[in-house]
C-alpha cells in the first residue's frame, strides 16, 4: 500500500520479504527474501537503502542498531522498543503522564492475584512482546482460574518465558484511534480521531471521524498522541489505540496500545484524506514537509474484508467479486492484498466516503460482506 505513494513521489522502494509471494513482493522489486531476525540479511539490505522503515515492530533492537550503522533507520531503536515491549511502553507512558489502565509487572500467578486485589477481577494478562490482533492476550476472570483450567495452563507457559503485564479490564464504551505522523525535524500532523470496531479481536470497521465525539475529547486524544510521538522520539506514523470511558458522568480516554507504523485504523486515509498515512509515512521518514491530513468528505468508513470461515463461502477468485461490487456501487474503493484466503485473515478492505454517515456505512459493509462471501447479492 506504500508503493503507489512512492511512485507518485518519485521514490524507489525495496522490500525485505519473508517469502517471494508475500503481498509486498508482488508489487515491489527488488524484493530479496530474508527474516527479521537474520542479522546478515538485514545489514546487507540496509546497505542498499538511503533509509529503512518497517511494516511491523518485531525486528530485534540490536539488529536495528546494526542497520543504523550503515543507513538511516526510522523510527530508531530507542523509539521502536516502546511498540515492541508492552511493559517498556507502560513505564514510559506512565512517566509521561499519559492516561493508562492500572497495570503491573507480574512474575507469578500470585502476583496476578495480588494485582487483582487492588484493581479487581477480571484481569487482562499480556505477553510483553509478539502479541497482536488478540494474540498474547488472556482475560483471567478469577483467582480460581489461576490455579486450574485453560487459563492456568497458558499462564504457566507464559511465565516460564519471563515477566508478563497485568492490566485492569477497562469498562470502555467504545474504541478510538488517534493517528499522527512526526518527522525527524519535529514537524507533526494528525488525522481526525476515528472509531474502531473489533470482530474476534481483529479490526473490522473504522469510521472517520469518530461519530459523536466531542471537540474537547477529540482534541485531548490528539494531544495525547502528539505528546507520545514527541516523548518517544517517533518518526513516521504512530497509531495510538484508545478506550473511551465514562466514569461518574465524565467521558475520557485511556491509552491501550501503540503501533509505530502505518496502521489498520488509518487505511481509510488512502481514499478519504488529502494525504494518506502511507504517503505521510514516506514524507516523515525522509524528513520531507508533511502533507495535509484533512478528510475529503464529512464521513469515511473503511471495512476490512476478512476470510470466510467456510470453504463454501469463499469466492474461487476474489477479483470476480468486483463484477458485482463495482456495478452495484461505483463509488466503492476496493483494496485487496493478494493473500491466500484463510478464516479471519485480513484479505483487503473497502472504503466509502460521503456526507450521509448511515448511507456510507451501509455501502461499505455491503461491499465488504459480498467480497468476503457473507452475502451473495
Amino acid at each position: 500500500m506504500m508503493q503507489p505513494a512512492a511512485v507518485a513521489l518519485g521514490l524507489r522502494l525495496r522490500v525485505l520479504a519473508e517469502g517471494p509471494d508475500v503481498s509486498a513482493a508482488q508489487v515491489i522489486t527488488p524484493a530479496p527474501v530474508g527474516a527479521a531476525s537474520d542479522a546478515e540479511a538485514l545489514v546487507a539490505f540496509a546497505r542498499e537503502c538511503d533509509a529503512v522503515t518497517f511494516d511491523h515492530e518485531h525486528v530485534p533492537t540490536g539488529l536495528l542498531a546494526a542497520m543504523a550503522e550503515v543507513t538511516s533507520v526510522q523510527p530508531g531503536a530507542e523509539a521502536l522498543v516502546h511498540a515492541q515491549d508492552k511493559i517498556v511502553m507502560r513505564e514510559k507512558l506512565t512517566a509521561l503522564g499519559v492516561p493508562c489502565p492500572r497495570w503491573a509487572r507480574v512474575a507469578s500467578p500470585e502476583d496476578v492475584e495480588g494485582f487483582a486485589a487492588g484493581a479487581g477481577w477480571p484481569v487482562v494478562v499480556k505477553t510483553p512482546r509478539g502479541g497482536y490482533d488478540g494474540k498474547g492476550v488472556l482475560v483471567v476472570d478469577s483467582a480460581a482460574d489461576l490455579r486450574s483450567g485453560p487459563a492456568a495452563d497458558v499462564l504457566a507457559e507464559w511465565f516460564a518465558r519471563g515477566e508478563l503485564l497485568a492490566e485492569e479490564r477497562v469498562p470502555f464504551t467504545r474504541e478510538l484511534a488517534a493517528l499522527v505522523a512526526r518527522s525527524p525535524s519535529g514537524q507533526a500532523a494528525a488525522w481526525p480521531v476515528v472509531e474502531t470496531v473489533q470482530r474476534n479481536s481483529i479490526c473490522h470497521e473504522v469510521t472517520a471521524p469518530a461519530p459523536n465525539l466531542s471537540d474537547d475529547l477529540a482534541a485531548e486524544a490528539t494531544d495525547i498522541a502528539l505528546r507520545i510521538a514527541g516523548g518517544l522520539g517517533v518518526t513516521g506514523v504512530l497509531a495510538v489505540e484508545m478506550f473511551e470511558v465514562e466514569r461518574d458522568g465524565v467521558v475520557d480516554v485511556v491509552v491501550n496500545e501503540l503501533a509505530m507504523r502505518p496502521h489498520n485504523s488509518g487505511h481509510w486515509s488512502i481514499d478519504g484524506a488529502v494525504t494518506s498515512q502511507f504517503e505521510q509515512h514516506l514524507r516523515a521518514v525522509l524528513d520531507l514537509p508533511l502533507g495535509s491530513p484533512e478528510p475529503r468528505a464529512p464521513w469515511t468508513v473503511m471495512v476490512n474484508v476478512l476470510g470466510p470461515a467456510s470453504i463454501e463461502a469463499r469466492h474461487a477468485d476474489l477479483y470476480r467479486s468486483y463484477l458485482h461490487v463495482m456495478a452495484h456501487d461505483p463509488g466503492v474503493k476496493v483494496h485487496l492484498y493478494g493473500k491466500e484466503q484463510r478464516p479471519g485473515r485480513k484479505l483487503g478492505h473497502v472504503t466509502v466516503y460521503g456526507s450521509d454517515l448511515e448511507q456510507v456505512r451501509e455501502r461499505a459493509r455491503h461491499a465488504a460482506a459480498f467480497i468476503a462471501g457473507e452475502i451473495d447479492e
